[in-house]
């Protein structure tokens, strides 16, 4: 029989993982779709201290936490992007990157992105001085002065994250004073290393390959003011503003108000029957995760007993699913430094349903990041023994690194059960956010492989040029892994394309040769450099 979900949540956030684990909980058969990293805007910050019973974590591990509770509750997650639907008849229908998906209902939860200002020199500067993720890009300004643009609660919480790298933050706000609440402001206003400039703005930012200059204005006087570095220095510009809603794909769908935020009843269902709106995505007074999550669990306990009249009504049958197996945990015990219990479980799972063996092949130096690297790929080719594991020292396989295209070192390739090299190199040490990158990379060249639709394959495949494309990015940035995904899954796609990842800081030579102070930073051809967040699709009108 046809797979019918009793729902579908787009999007992966703390709201959408709020809704999957109290959906899960009761027994309805759910699919979460997320096209970059589970646990949305929340990764991005460092330090979460306001989510009641949890005194301080960060948000990387509170949106990872969220999801392993929702797949303890059977909750199933598809990386994949939603490109369009058909919300007019009971049976909802998503076209998504990987296929077709239906469902009784559908929760979107697609969130919002930062909003960026418009200030001359934004777009022009952004990934070499302007950013809007300090979790990603604060190391960058390591030693240098930094200005944070906002009022908020973004702004103030990341100006003191800044600290730890910046030499000193200035915040720049409109506002007579912080509309945050008053503990955190009072905690900006003491910090040694912040100064705050009130009812100001910024007008313009201009340099060459950095940042070098800024002017701001003052607005009770209506005069202005210039920063300007010394020679060969330069200087960091974050922007939190707010955010803007990711609702343009349902424009057509569902009703919008006039800032693009979807509309919603008291139950938070749209104008659409079965179709509801939760999290930042829709109009509130307060946009943070103990509300995210509140929407989650309000939409799925309402849904529950929709789902299940539906069903009835409909006359369709839910399919019996398994219920998750609990693990021995004495023998899941490992020394592992890498890879815990329970993503070493995860992972046996994933390298079962391989279709056939693969080969990692790693060129390693004398470095301490090679040792990493190296026990790394030990643990993960001690999971299964269809992955096999050869490192060499550089010139050790002279053979191999021309086979590899070797560039830098140390660097890790992937090898399919021909041996052939599938245009996929990791050049540092996919831990942290680009662990998923990695396990991603050696799936889809294993297979089965994540599903793509046909029109996607379409346009791979009509890349008839040799592209090679890096994406330097930080392991502590949620916001590269849909890069580096995208790129290598272009690669295995097509042999004209090579794709690796390179962790910037493990090359600071590379960061500086492409003046890079932002990440995920796309380069292609080694001539043409893009910045932040880029789907498949985009990074596919970029080569053309």
């Amino acid at each position: 029989m046809e797979r019918i979900y009793d729902l579908i949540v787009i999007g992966g956030g703390p709201a959408g993982l709020s809704a999957g684990i109290y959906a899960g909980r009761a027994q309805m058969d759910v699919l979460i779709i997320e096209k970059s990293e589970m646990g949305g805007q929340i990764v991005t910050t460092s330090e979460v201290v306001n989510y009641p019973g949890i005194k301080e974590i960060s948000g990387h591990n509170l949106g990872e936490k969220m999801r392993e509770q929702a797949a303890g509750f059977g909750v199933e997650f598809l990386k994949s992007e939603v490109t369009n639907m058909d919300f007019k008849n009971e049976i909802k229908v998503l076209e998504t990157t990987s296929g077709t998906y239906k469902a009784l209902s559908v929760i979107i939860a697609t969130g919002a992105n930062p909003r960026k200002l418009g200030f001359p020199g934004e777009a022009e500067f952004t990934g070499r001085g302007v950013a809007y993720c300090a979790t990603c890009d604060g190391e960058f300004f390591t030693g240098l002065d930094v200005f944070v643009i906002g009022a908020g609660f973004a702004a103030a919480e990341e100006a003191i994250f800044l600290t730890k790298f910046a030499r000193k933050v200035t915040i720049i706000a409109r506002e007579p004073e912080f509309t945050c609440a008053k503990s955190i402001a009072e905690k900006v206003l003491k910090h040694p290393k912040i100064e705050v400039k009130f009812n100001s703005q910024i007008v313009e930012v201009t340099g060459d390959t950095k940042l070098r200059k800024a002017i701001f204005k003052d607005n009770l006087t209506n005069t202005t003011w210039e920063y300007k570095v010394s020679e060969n220095e330069s200087f960091g510009v974050f922007v939190f503003i707010g955010y803007k809603p990711q609702s343009d794909l349902f424009k057509n769908h569902v009703n919008l108000d006039s800032q693009g935020y979807i509309i919603t009843d008291e139950d938070l269902q749209t104008n659409v029957k079965d179709v509801y709106a939760i999290g930042d995505i829709r109009p509130k007074k307060l946009r943070q995760v103990v509300t995210a999550v509140a929407d989650g669990a309000l939409a799925a306990t309402v849904l529950e007993k929709v789902v299940e009249e539906k069903r009835e009504t409909l006359g369709i049958e839910k399919e019996v699913k398994e219920q998750p197996k609990t693990s021995d945990v004495s023998e899941e015990k490992t020394q592992s430094r890498f890879l815990d219990e329970g993503i070493i479980s995860q992972l046996k799972g994933i390298f079962e349903r391989f279709q056939s063996n693969i080969k990692i092949v790693s060129v390693l130096n004398d470095s301490e990041i090679s040792g990493n690297i190296k026990e790394f790929l030990n643990e993960i080719s001690n999971i299964s023994n269809k992955i096999s594991l050869e490192i060499y020292k550089k010139d050790e396989n002279i053979e191999l690194e021309k086979k590899i295209e070797l560039d830098c070192t140390p660097t890790i390739a992937i090898l399919d059960s021909n041996d052939n090299f599938r245009g996929v190199k990791f050049s540092g040490l996919p831990s942290g956010h680009e662990l998923n990158s990695f396990i991603l990379a050696l799936y889809n060249i294993a297979g089965p492989g994540q599903e793509l639709n046909e029109e996607l394959k379409g346009k791979i495949k009509a890349i008839d040029k040799k592209v090679n494309l890096k994406i330097a990015v930080s392991l502590s940035c949620s916001l590269c892994p849909e890069v580096v995904t995208g790129a290598q899954r272009l690669a295995i796609e097509n042999s004209n394309i090579k794709a690796e990842m390179i962790d910037i800081f493990a090359f600071p030579e590379l960061k500086k040769k492409y003046n890079i102070m932002g990440v995920p930073a796309l380069i292609i051809d080694d001539k043409h450099i893009s910045f932040g967040k880029q789907s498949i699709e985009e990074i596919i009108k970029k080569i053309k």
